[in-house]
């Protein structure tokens, strides 16, 4: 993938709307065949760039190349870009074979190649049993098919996905997730997905954009955006996490002590003593009950205060003193664990993160 980067290269795009910066310098290269979802919160900007590569909008500065070519001010329709908007924006008059027939009139695809294009590609997305019936009698599934195969049928570069699903039902929605996936990885098309559903960017995705008030906090795998979170905003927005304030105090050798109303907790990393911080460790990191051995670990006391049963997942949520909190999540709970007990917490060493005290609120 490494020898494709730059597929798809938006540089320094910035976008203003009455005096408000939405898109802050935004700098990112995707590879040829690469799935990407730009994540975030509403008015992080991330719809914005997608309209940008789109050619919906133009940007105040910056250009956007696609497989080499600048395509900063090529309309929209000479791009070899495809798009499936969050309500699909299908003619409802027109019957499903027709919408997908609109899409390669628009392209000016030859017209003997037509029949045959509908075919395959109704057929990808399952629904050439409806070719002939109206769009408008269709579940929100099937026309999210209709606009998938109508965006493929005409050959694009480069695949855009405006929150696709929103409109779905949770297990509807999470079929279609992997379903298209597959689809689009066997065509080997790139693909930009927007969403601000965290869990559906880490199923679907090569890598991550996490976009933060115009900027992309971090892009990386999405394992990496989960268990290595860059900034204090990807943390806080992907995943649930126990986070503890305290205080930076001695250091031995990388291995950094930090003083918590838990007690002294200690993490890889170099800060200077003193400085106020954040320490961070992911729920399904932590362990119930006292650890097997107390070296390379960390352990802390706390009671129990809730007990949430989610099926496969049990979260268990825990008070300290001076008002200090955790959560764990588990598959099953220790013996005698119930609602007011004490109980151990432990953790490895290389599970707890660390940031600067204010990007907790960042």
């Amino acid at each position: 993938m490494a020898g494709n980067e730059g597929f798809l290269d938006v540089g320094g795009a910035e976008k203003s709307f009455a005096g408000h910066r939405v898109l802050n310098g935004v700098d990112i290269k995707i590879a040829r065949g690469e799935f990407v979802s730009l994540l975030g919160p509403s008015g992080c900007g991330k719809t914005t760039l997608l309209r940008i590569v789109s050619g919906l909008m133009s940007p105040d500065q910056g250009r956007v190349t696609l497989d080499g070519k600048d395509i900063t001010n090529t309309p929209p329709h000479l791009r070899d870009v495809g798009v499936v908007f969050q309500n699909y924006a299908l003619f409802p008059h027109l019957s499903v074979a027709e919408n997908v027939r609109f899409g390669l009139r628009a392209r000016k695809v030859p017209k003997d190649q037509h029949q045959a294009t509908i075919d395959k590609f109704l057929g990808l997305v399952h629904m050439s049993a409806f070719a002939d019936r109206p769009v408008r009698g269709l579940s929100g599934g099937q026309q999210q098919r209709v606009a998938v195969a109508r965006a493929l049928a005409v050959a694009p570069k480069l695949m855009l996905l405006d929150e696709p699903f929103s409109a779905l039902d949770r297990k509807l929605r999470e079929n279609m997730q992997i379903e298209l996936k597959g689809l689009l990885r066997s065509l080997g098309i790139t693909t930009v997905l927007v969403t601000h559903d965290q869990e559906e960017a880490l199923v679907m995705s090569d890598r991550v954009a996490v976009m933060s008030r115009g900027t992309i906090e971090q892009f990386a795998a999405p394992s990496d955006v989960y268990l290595k979170p860059k900034t204090g905003f990807v943390l806080e927005f992907v995943g649930h996490s126990t986070r503890i304030a305290g205080t930076a105090g001695p250091a031995e050798g990388d291995i950094l002590a930090v003083d918590t109303a838990f007690g002294r907790i200690f993490v890889q990393a170099g800060y200077t003593r003193g400085s106020a911080v954040t320490l961070a460790v992911r729920p399904e990191r932590i362990a119930l009950g006292a650890p097997p051995v107390k070296d390379a670990v960390n352990y802390i006391d706390a009671e129990v205060k809730e007990i949430i049963f989610q099926g496969s997942r049990i979260h268990v949520l825990l008070a300290g003193p001076n008002g200090a909190s955790a959560m764990v999540e588990t598959s099953a709970l220790p013996p005698g664990l119930a609602i007011g007990t004490q109980t151990t917490l432990w953790w490895r060493l290389e599970d707890t993160l660390i940031y600067p005290a204010e990007a907790q609120a960042a």
